[in-house]
């Protein structure tokens, strides 16, 4: 009965052999319950000849999904269909999406579908390529089933085996990640880099308090802070205060302190998040260029005089080199030169 109200909204006249195709009934089931929903109170008549049908009282509107205009919105704007293609969904999203347009009300049809052809969203970085891992599907399903999985995993020091009881995926940046429990702790593994996967029969108690969003939120910080342990003195020029703010990662951008006030060349006084090692830290304010000066550490300030003058040293060596004079020099001084035969 559910299903011949939202057919007879969507479409509006309908006829007794359409509704019981539809429902996958007899016609005689779909007079029976059509006098059962007479009976109830729903408005429903029939109008007889060639072209008659069933048909809702005109005006009259039930909200069987209990939808409002801005539920059904948000509901078309998150049917993603990257991921959802990625976890092999495509087909069931597209069917899902078209029994629930098929049950809104004409003017929330209209709204959803304006969201579909006015909003998209792509989920990688700029330059960047979504990833594809290839045991994604297989993870996702043991995830909803509950079951363990065994995976082999190239972490960045070594190649590891993992038993691993799927918590949750995460899309982020257009990189899938695994929320999984290992000897009572709960890790993260980059999918593409898991290089075999065994779907194993075996169940897991999922914990009742693990939140997967919190748990991503946590770990996100903490990774954030890792790679920034260390802070830098650094003076800015004016450009150099809005190269840092363009180029720093939000987690920089949000725990830097900039002084208010500015020398008499306007150049002002900032402690930035940096890198574990100079020569990450280095390499992450070489960025600004001539717009920066690193006053502490001590260590990093010579990291950088020591990258930039070497730096220095091989761009003019190559100035000189276009020279046809200092060719020949520049080369044998480069290039490993040619040993005689014997």
């Amino acid at each position: 009965m559910l299903s011949i109200l939202t057919t007879l909204q969507a479409r509006g006249q309908v006829t007794a052999p359409e509704l019981a195709e539809a429902c996958e009934v007899s016609v005689r089931t779909i007079y029976r319950d059509i006098d059962a929903l007479a009976a109830s109170g729903v408005p429903v008549y029939a109008d007889r000849g060639a072209e008659g049908g069933y048909r809702l009282l005109d005006g009259y509107r039930v909200r069987l999904n209990g939808l409002s205009q801005s539920e059904a919105e948000a509901l078309f704007l998150a049917a993603l269909p990257g991921p959802a293609a990625a976890l092999g969904l495509d087909a069931a999203m597209l069917a899902a999406q078209n029994k629930m347009m098929a049950a809104l009300p004409a003017h929330l049809r209209q709204d959803a579908g304006r969201m579909q052809e006015r909003f998209h969203l792509d989920a990688p970085g700029w330059f960047g390529e979504t990833e594809e891992p290839q045991h994604l599907r297989a993870i996702a399903g043991a995830a909803l089933r509950g079951t363990l999985i065994k995976i082999r995993y190239q972490s960045w020091r070594s190649e590891k085996q993992r038993r691993v009881a799927p918590l949750g995926l995460v899309l982020k940046g257009g990189s899938w990640y695994l929320a999984g429990e290992v000897d009572g702790s709960v890790r993260t593994y980059r999918l593409a880099r898991v290089l075999d996967c065994t779907v194993l029969d075996d169940r897991f108690d999922r914990p009742a308090d693990f939140d997967l969003a919190a748990y991503w939120q946590a770990a996100t910080l903490r990774l954030e802070a890792e790679m920034h342990p260390n802070v830098a003195i650094v003076r800015l020029s004016p450009f150099g205060v809005k190269l840092l703010d363009a180029l720093s990662q939000p987690y920089v951008k949000a725990r830097m302190q900039l002084e208010e006030t500015a020398d008499a060349d306007g150049w002002r006084i900032a402690r930035v998040p940096t890198g574990k090692t100079s020569w990450h830290a280095a390499a992450e304010l070489l960025r600004l260029g001539p717009e920066a000066e690193v006053l502490e550490p001590a260590d990093l300030r010579e990291k950088i005089a020591e990258l930039t003058q070497a730096m220095a040293a091989r761009y003019r060596a190559s100035s000189q080199a276009a020279d046809p004079a200092a060719r020949k020099a520049w080369r044998r001084r480069i290039l490993p030169q040619p040993t005689k035969q014997s």
